[in-house]
């Protein structure tokens, strides 16, 4: 029995993230998510509709559906994604629906010299994080209340593919690189879950920064959370990018979350123990 008849796509369903949030989700809400290859295991679910980045009509989807919120957690051709999310701006402009949009620290990476705000500007040196801005400025022309941005950091988690990357690089006998000079915060997959569903549960619009409350460095969280996943002597490659720290943090200052949303990033490490 769902708690709340609110209707709710999210697009890249299949997605680590997306996955993550579709399961948080489909307990309580009316929940629907697209996949693009994962056919054999997502066809047969009718909450799960197919749709290709690149070859289908973004629109046709959501007309199928006719959901009131969107998530958007798709990845893929950078072209292909600033067309998509256009055709959504023009969807949730006429119909009764908002869109929570996963975004990424990445807004921020030219500046590396302190960790980013809510009401920052964005100014970004990566084209990933260009996209990003590219698609959080298309949706600030929308109604406030029709949409959320939600910056994200490094998100971990057992099936993240970070972790399965290092998992691997350790069976592999190859180096796992970490960045001594970086400062970052940091989530995991429940982490982000829940506090998605809070903001969609109370129907909150506007930018969020979701991730730990306090900074670590990238090389002692990556090897503390190697401690974690085993009794294993993995070889660690510094890459040394500048001689100075520098940030990659998105940290909550304006759009605060209630306490027992709030995290550290000890937290995160304490929960990778082996599955």
């Amino acid at each position: 029995m769902k708690l709340d008849t609110k209707k709710i796509l999210i697009l890249g369903g299949s997605g680590f993230i997306g996955n993550a949030i579709y399961k948080e989700l489909c307990n309580y809400f009316d929940t629907y998510g697209t996949y693009c290859h994962a056919a054999n295991s997502y066809s047969s679910n009718k909450q799960f509709v197919h749709y290709n980045l690149e070859e289908d009509d973004i629109v046709e989807v959501l007309e199928e559906v006719k959901p009131q919120i969107i998530v958007s957690a798709l990845r893929g051709n950078f072209a292909a994604l600033v067309i998509a999310h256009n055709h959504i701006l023009e969807y949730i402009s006429k119909e009764n629906c908002k869109i929570y949009f996963i975004s990424s620290a990445n807004v921020f990476d030219a500046y590396s010299k302190y960790p980013s705000y809510e009401m920052d500007k964005t100014l970004s040196e990566s084209i990933y994080g260009r996209l990003k801005i590219k698609i959080e400025n298309m949706l600030l022309r929308l109604p406030k209340e029709k949409m959320a941005i939600l910056r994200v950091p490094m998100v971990f988690g057992n099936s993240s593919p970070k972790i399965k990357e290092m998992k691997k690089a350790i069976i592999e006998n190859k180096p796992i690189e970490v960045f001594p000079n970086l400062i970052l915060n940091v989530t995991n997959d429940d982490k982000l879950t829940q506090q998605i569903h809070y903001l969609i549960n109370r129907n909150k619009t506007g930018i969020y920064h979701l991730g730990s409350n306090d900074l670590t460095h990238h090389e002692d969280f990556i090897k503390e959370i190697l401690e974690r996943v085993g009794n294993f002597n993995p070889i660690i490659k510094r890459v040394y990018t500048t001689n100075e720290d520098r940030y990659l943090a998105v940290l909550p200052k304006t759009n605060k979350l209630p306490k027992n949303l709030q995290f550290t990033f000890q937290d995160i490490i304490d929960h990778h123990v082996l599955n």
